[in-house]
């Protein structure tokens, strides 16, 4: 076994490492124990270089007397680049308040990895799927750690999902349980539901036909997802939909609040965060608030007479009628129950992402159906080729048939999805491709937008084209060029129930009512928010009297 000297392209010479090179290690045998040494995470990327010479032959490696160079996808190790910023503010004014559209702009400007800096708050971005893939995957390199950096550092608890730190005995347990009760199985038994809520809802959007008023989409349909997540999560009727001004429930404002006030805080460094006073402290006290009154409803159904037995998450998930009950009663292999201490903060935590996301994504597919021409005719002769009546009972199978709507969703989807930020914190130095060099603890946030409209990835990145989903280029993208839910071991657990629960919402919507847009004006999202949602979306609604005729080969 021979020992030879190498370094980092990019580096000085003199950081070279000694590395073992066994005799029977071919050139790709060589990548891959050098990868390990430097934190490379992709060997296949590197490539070797005496005096800028390339080597192509183990042998040549071999025969070297001098320090052998590494390069990484033909680039040396470099630092990610961005903008400069200003003293104390750093890249603030170069991101908000569009940081959709300044995000895509520096991305074009900087490559496929940037750093930005905001009052002391360091990120890192990519619109490089390939980069995505590795950074959401769960590795001896990244892991979800909320760190003072990490986008959701202001609500952060180490009890909850989708706010919690992976590598923790909480998050083990809460992997454990949840995923059963968010199964496509299990999400089954709530079409029912979900079908009484949204018909629940047509008192107040035929009276607003009835008044020729329009309405801002994203207040109703907040009011419609959470008066359904309500229902699956916690058993509980919200009121939402018992007329038109009909106030919002205090958990459904809390979690409002909470949305709106971590965007602000999260925005800038730990210095604000920490502050007594502001928007920090009502952030903390609206987070208790929430917190307050999920116990009160979790004590309330422990109570309750008739309460569900003990019995297998598997058969839990199927038969209890919202997910506390399910938490309470389901047990594992053991005979042993999710943890009680625990089922506040993850109650909270679900009930907040499952509606939240819900309302931006159905405000969003009713913006594309005003917006984009034909689409809403195509919807609606799709449901009428499927059979769909006013009185269909909506299933799993039914759902899954209306293949236009999925297609539909889909470009909604990667045109406007609501979350924007899934990030991840690397446990290690490492080098990604591109020879991007990354420090311990540095977090790096998958820009949905901005991947999903890649032009290095889809054509005509920014047209709002359902068809597109049929092409053999879309059909054979990248993994990670479309992340709706994100990806890995912590990607969404709850997309089967979103999905669901949006397509059969939005199908009911669309099969009674004509939407148009309110006016011309350029609709707006919400830069101050958690999640993409749109300011000042209107439209009004006009009850339909009439359909057109079935398709024969749609209902083939």
């Amino acid at each position: 076994m021979a020992s030879r000297s190498f370094f980092l392209i990019g580096d000085d010479p003199s950081t070279a490492q000694s590395i073992e090179v066994a005799q029977e290690l071919d050139l790709n045998g060589l990548k891959s124990v050098v990868a390990r040494s430097f934190h490379i995470i992709q060997p296949a990327g590197v490539s070797f270089h005496v005096s800028n010479n390339p080597i192509s032959k183990i042998g040549e490696v071999l025969d070297s007397n001098e320090p052998i160079g590494i390069r990484i996808g033909n680039h040396g190790v470099r630092e990610p680049s961005g903008p400069k910023g200003l003293p104390l503010v750093g890249s603030f004014y170069e991101i908000f308040p569009d940081h959709l559209g300044n995000h895509f702009r520096l991305f074009r400007k900087y490559g496929g990895l940037i750093k930005t800096t905001n009052m002391g708050k360091t990120n890192y971005l990519t619109d490089d799927p390939e980069i995505a893939a590795i950074v959401l995957n769960e590795s001896l390199h990244f892991t979800k750690r909320i760190t003072d950096d990490h986008p959701l550092r202001g609500v952060k608890d180490n009890i909850a999902t989708f706010v919690s730190d992976t590598e923790t005995e909480t998050w083990r347990l809460t992997h454990k349980y949840l995923p059963t009760s968010m199964g496509p199985k299990a999400v089954r038994h709530y079409a029912p539901l979900m079908q009484e809520t949204v018909r629940r809802s047509f008192a107040v959007f035929d009276t607003f036909s009835e008044n020729m008023q329009s309405w801002n989409v994203y207040q109703y349909m907040t009011k419609l997802a959470s008066e359904t997540v309500g229902k699956v999560i916690l058993g509980e009727e919200f009121g939402h939909l018992a007329e038109i001004d009909a106030p919002f429930h205090p958990i459904v404002m809390s979690i409002l609040n909470m949305f709106a006030l971590n965007k602000k805080v999260a925005s800038r460094g730990s210095w604000y965060r920490n502050l007594p006073f502001g928007d920090p402290r009502k952030l903390r006290e609206s987070h208790r608030l929430c917190y307050t009154l999920v116990e009160e409803i979790v004590a309330k159904i422990e109570k309750s007479d008739g309460a569900m037995q003990k019995m297998p998450m598997a058969n839990a998930a199927l038969n209890a009628s919202s997910l506390v009950e399910y938490l309470i009663n389901a047990t594992d292999e053991k005979g042993e129950t999710f943890p009680r201490s625990m089922i506040v903060p993850n109650i909270s935590m679900l009930t907040s992402a499952g509606f939240a996301t819900t309302a931006s994504l159905l405000s969003w597919l009713i913006f594309c159906l005003t917006t984009y021409e034909c689409n809403q005719d195509r919807l609606l002769q799709e449901l009428v080729d499927m059979g769909v009546t006013p009185s269909t009972d909506w299933n799993v199978d039914l759902v899954n048939k209306l293949l236009f709507l999925d297609k539909f969703v889909k470009e909604t989807l990667r045109l406007h999805n609501p979350a924007f930020q899934p990030a991840r914190t690397t446990k290690t130095e490492v080098i990604l491709p591109g020879g991007y060099r990354l420090e311990p603890d540095s977090v790096v946030v998958c820009a949905l937008y901005d991947l999903h409209s890649n032009p290095e990835h889809w054509s005509d990145p920014t047209q709002f084209q359902p068809d597109r989903w049929d092409t053999d280029k879309v059909k054979s993208r990248h993994r990670a060029a479309f992340l709706p839910f994100a990806m890995g071991g912590r990607g969404c657990i709850g997309f089967n129930f979103a999905l669901l629960e949006a397509k059969i919402l939005f199908s009911e919507l669309v099969y009674r009512y004509e939407f148009a847009l309110d006016d011309e004006d350029k609709v707006q999202y919400d830069p101050e928010f958690q999640l993409v949602r749109p300011l000042n979306l209107y439209v009004s609604v006009k009850k339909r009297t009439s359909w057109p005729e079935g398709s024969l080969n749609g209902r083939a």
